[in-house]
């Protein structure tokens, strides 16, 4: 690409010259920053990306993070916390089957990524509003209006990396997204409590309105993940007009009815991410309390462990991908990441073994289930189906969890 626009401006600069005098000169070429065209603009452009998603990644888990303070402050069992994973679950369950399209066809990506961004701000805000207000229908209503957002805006993400960078590296883009996604999270996970501890000795006492001011300080992530929206948008409109292309398209318009042309692999990996994932992110959803219940663990030990799986991640998500491209053998990968989890889950089960061992297993087994379509868009189907899962697992960890 580069080389291309090089000989577009050199051929410009030589027709200028045989045009005459009064020919306009030919433009003076862009400081590396600001050259859509150039690797320096680009990776400025990838920071944005990364941190596009990083406002979602770090409120999605607020609920884990404040597990404790949310079931003591609203007076709700474990069941009905769960559902705050459940709420945010099902508008996905319709939404990623749709998301890509609205995106592709209806607004575009630059401004799906700015509505589904303002979707996720004011979901937190009503979220957070709830706990203030001492309204747990509310945080319900924040947490669903918040889902709306989140998983189309991945969607958003993706479709701007394959707008700006193609071929191998969106391996080393797609792996640099999920690492600032986990760090969203880990950061997510070892603040909140801390944050709430902090308003507490401000405002005097625990209770709905710390725990809802709390939730508003976090929310601050993603207002900054809008004007990483904004920014793109403006940085992407630019590079259209001077590289004269057009926005990044999939070219593909889905349709329910393409669900029959699966074939049996395909469904194959999505019963795979179904049952792989319900066994890792409902557990980190209520792991904190089980660490402290179990194990015996301080709050403040419960969440450092408990994020363990998000803080491997983070460095080690290009790692592996990198790692099994080299290799190829997906299967062989997908197939050690399961039975490997499964014993992590045994160990933390019947064991009192210190579990930090089968977390950092867990973490990064994680990692290396890297089975994946092909199609990135075939994939944005499949989270449909996840969704489907996220919501049964979170009212099922719910039930189980408030039985015992």
């Amino acid at each position: 690409m580069e080389e291309e626009d090089e000989e577009a401006r050199a051929l410009l600069a030589g027709g200028a010259a045989r045009d005459g005098r009064d020919s306009p000169a030919a433009p003076r070429p862009l400081p590396a920053l600001c050259d859509p065209g150039r690797l320096a603009h680009r990776i400025v452009v990838l920071l944005l990306m990364c941190f596009l998603g990083f406002g979602g990644y770090f409120c999605y888990d607020n609920p884990a993070a404040l597990q404790t303070q949310i079931k003591r402050d609203m007076r709700v069992n474990t069941t009905k916390f769960m559902l705050l994973y459940a709420w945010y679950s099902w508008p996905n369950v319709v939404l990623c089957f749709f998301g890509g399209f609205l995106i592709d066809r209806v607004f575009g990506k630059r401004w799906g990524t700015i509505i589904f961004s303002c979707f996720v701000c004011i979901g937190q805000v009503v979220f957070a509003l709830g706990g203030i207000f001492n309204a747990f229908w509310l945080m319900e209503f924040g947490r669903f209006v918040f889902g709306i957002g989140g998983e189309s805006l991945a969607v958003a993400q993706n479709t701007y990396a394959v707008s700006w960078f193609k071929g191998k590296e969106l391996n080393l883009v797609f792996g640099l997204q999920l690492s600032m996604a986990r760090i969203g999270s880990t950061v997510n996970m070892n603040l909140m409590g801390w944050l709430y501890s902090k308003m507490e000795a401000s405002l005097g006492s625990a209770g709905p309105t710390t725990l809802g001011v709390t939730l508003m300080i976090g929310g601050i992530t993603c207002i900054l993940s809008l004007i990483c929206a904004l920014v793109l948008a403006y940085l992407d409109q630019r590079a259209e007009r001077i590289l004269h292309k057009e926005q990044g398209k999939t070219g593909e318009v889905i349709k329910l009815t393409d669900v029959k042309d699966f074939s049996l692999p395909l469904w194959l990996i999505f019963v795979i991410c179904v049952c792989y994932y319900v066994a890792v992110f409902p557990f980190i959803g209520l792991g904190k309390v089980f660490f402290t219940e179990k194990f015996g663990f301080s709050s403040q030990a419960a969440s450092a462990i408990n994020s363990i799986v998000y803080v491997i991640s983070a460095p080690m998500s290009p790692v592996f991908g990198l790692l099994v491209d080299k290799t190829g053998k997906n299967v062989i990968w997908v197939l050690c990441a399961v039975v490997t989890t499964l014993v992590s889950h045994m160990m933390l089960a019947f064991t009192m073994w210190n579990p930090w061992i089968a977390m950092v297993m867990s973490a990064l087994t994680c990692q290396g289930s890297g089975l994946q379509p092909g199609h990135r868009q075939v994939h944005v189907r499949g989270k449909g189906l996840c969704s489907v899962n996220s919501d049964g697992s979170a009212h099922g960890s719910g039930e189980m969890m408030t039985g015992f």
